[in-house]
């Protein structure tokens, strides 16, 4: 018997389901509580791939996270470690860090330093 995980179209019925499910459109975002949301991603890439190992769902995990807090995330944890390290990790970083929050201010915003008005000026006289 052929396994059907093997077979062409199951494979890009997989893709396809990914494609059009909310597990790619339900990207991580800081009014989102971390918890719900680790644990509602791993679901989903479980039922999506139930022979997904634990790097493949981490992986998938921080893919879903903005650029720079998915490096800090995966910056501080393990390839193999747990749903609940990956969860508090995230909790830490965005206690400690202002990754993945709107600041109030924007560095463009300030206003240039003017050039110094004082010139120094030569006398040719001496």
């Amino acid at each position: 018997m052929v396994e059907e995980s093997n077979h062409p179209k199951v494979q890009q019925w997989y893709l396809d389901m990914r494609k059009t499910m909310s597990f790619e459109n339900d990207k991580y975002s800081v009014e989102k509580n971390q918890y719900e949301w680790c644990f509602s991603k791993s679901r989903r890439a479980q039922a999506i791939d139930p022979q997904m190992n634990m790097q493949m769902r981490n992986n998938t995990l921080l893919t879903q996270m903005p650029g720079e807090l998915e490096h800090a995330v995966n910056c501080r944890c393990n390839h193999n470690c747990t749903l609940e390290d990956i969860s508090n990790t995230l909790r830490d970083v965005r206690k400690r860090t202002n990754l993945g929050k709107d600041t109030p201010y924007k560095r463009n915003d300030f206003k240039e330093k003017q050039p110094c008005c004082m010139e120094f000026k030569t006398n040719p006289e001496k």
